[in-house]
């Protein structure tokens, strides 16, 4: 299975994060969540590839596939974007996780892979979000991200007549979005 992962321009990402973080240090969190997430998906078995989708500059790995976000119009468009290359290639799955994932690891991504058959899904912290999405085919529902992604995108798994596989891991259930999701993970940190 392939992964498919959106990264926003450094510049902008983690806007939410301004009244803690100054916009270079929000830059440089971004890329090292970013790095984190890509490791664990390097390392995890099951995973045949990456693919990043992205405009910015400075981004290079050699350890992945980087196409050029063709839309700019946000997380759902890029993953759309990345599926479609799968599918028009063959491949018959994939998963999508995001780059604030710091606390993502290779064991829980290979948890998602295995037992997959259809749609797994591992949402946000707070239940509203979707942090990984596996999907089979790469195509099987339109993408809806955002704020509160999750019970939409079950929902389209259900209209298909597929009740979607839901686990909760707590190193991908952890995205960085607010002041209180860092702090949380600062505390983890620290402790």
């Amino acid at each position: 299975m392939w992964a498919v992962v959106p990264v926003k321009d450094f510049a902008a990402a983690k806007q939410r994060l301004a009244p803690v973080l100054a916009a270079p240090a929000r830059a440089a969190l971004y890329a090292e969540m970013l790095d984190r997430v890509l490791a664990a998906l390097t390392a995890a078995r099951g995973i045949d590839g990456v693919l990043v989708v992205t405009n910015e500059p400075s981004f290079a790995r050699r350890d992945v596939r980087v196409v050029p976000d063709r839309e700019c119009a946000g997380q759902s468009a890029a993953v759309a974007q990345g599926a479609r290359i799968l599918a028009a290639e063959g491949h018959r799955a994939m998963l999508t996780v995001p780059g604030d994932l710091p606390r993502a690891t290779a064991v829980e991504i290979e948890q998602v892979l295995t037992g997959h058959e259809r749609m797994t899904i591992v949402p946000s912290r707070d239940g509203l979000g979707t942090n990984a999405l596996a999907l089979s085919p790469p195509e099987l529902i339109r993408f809806q991200f955002g704020t509160a992604s999750f019970e939409p995108h079950c929902a389209a798994a259900r209209t298909l007549g597929i009740e979607p596989r839901i686990l909760r891991l707590p190193g991908l259930c952890l995205d960085i979005d607010t002041p209180d999701d860092l702090a949380l993970l600062q505390a983890m940190a620290a402790a």
